[in-house]
């Protein structure tokens, strides 16, 4: 008999639906929620098993805006942390 789960029901589901939606990978995911990258995986893989992979492949079309838009979002991360260093930098200033 296995020990009982340390992870209620109700995380391992958000978790799965977290890794299954995010653009990260489930090791990533996994990190992020300080479980081991295997565990969630297991997950993922039962889930996809009992409901089936659900989605369809992506075209080649959807995947270029995909990386495109993975790009774009990376860019604008860069800015927006750039942007509150200045400010915290010119807030801290003198006048």
């Amino acid at each position: 008999m296995a020990p009982p789960s340390k992870y209620s029901p109700e995380f391992r589901e958000e978790a799965v639906q977290l890794a299954l939606e995010s653009s990260k990978s489930v090791a990533d995911v996994a990190r992020e929620l300080g479980m081991h990258p295997e565990t969630l995986r297991t997950w993922v893989r039962r889930h996809e098993r009992e409901h089936g992979n659900q989605d369809e492949p992506l075209s080649v079309e959807e995947r270029a805006r995909l990386k495109e838009l993975e790009c774009r979002n990376r860019e604008l991360e860069m800015e927006v942390s750039f942007l509150k260093k200045a400010a915290a930098y010119f807030a801290k200033e003198p006048r």
